[in-house]
This record gives C-alpha cells, sequence and structure tokens, in this order.
C-alpha cells in the first residue's frame, strides 16, 4: 500500500500536470476518470465478442498464432500509410 505522503506528493503532481496540460490531455483526463472504475469492461462486452476473444486465446495457447513478419508479409496492405 502506498503511504500517505507519496499519494499527497501524486496530488501534487497530478493538479501541476493538469494546470499546464493542453485541452486533448485534459479531454482525455476527465474521460478517464468518467470510467467506472467498479465496473467490468468484460461483463459490458456483447457475447459474440467474447466468445471471439476466447477462441483467440484458445488458439494463442495452442501456437496457432503468425509472427508480426508473417503478418506483414501477408497482408502489406495494412503497413502503408
Amino acid at each position: 500500500m502506498i503511504n500517505m505522503n507519496a499519494v499527497n506528493q501524486m496530488r501534487k503532481e497530478v493538479k501541476k500536470y493538469i494546470d499546464t496540460a493542453d485541452e486533448k490531455v485534459v479531454k482525455m483526463i476527465h474521460a478517464m476518470l468518467e470510467v467506472d472504475a467498479e465496473a467490468d469492461w468484460w461483463d459490458a462486452m456483447p457475447d459474440e465478442i467474447k466468445a471471439d476473444i476466447e477462441i483467440a486465446i484458445s488458439q494463442a495457447d495452442k501456437g496457432e498464432v503468425l509472427s508480426h513478419a508473417e503478418v506483414k508479409k501477408k497482408y502489406p496492405q495494412w503497413f502503408t500509410k
């Protein structure tokens, strides 16, 4: 657990950062603070997406993956600007 002196120091640093941040950063921080920390994003995800993720994890666990180099070779259009 973090001691209160460390927490107070972090608060000061965050306040200083926010006071000097540009609009984009302030909006990002605000959005981050709006997130319900108690909510589990997995529970809010649609069942179809959960199933796809579980399949992908299973495939990865079995080594059924492509390296980054293989993906770049197979799908060069994904790596163009």
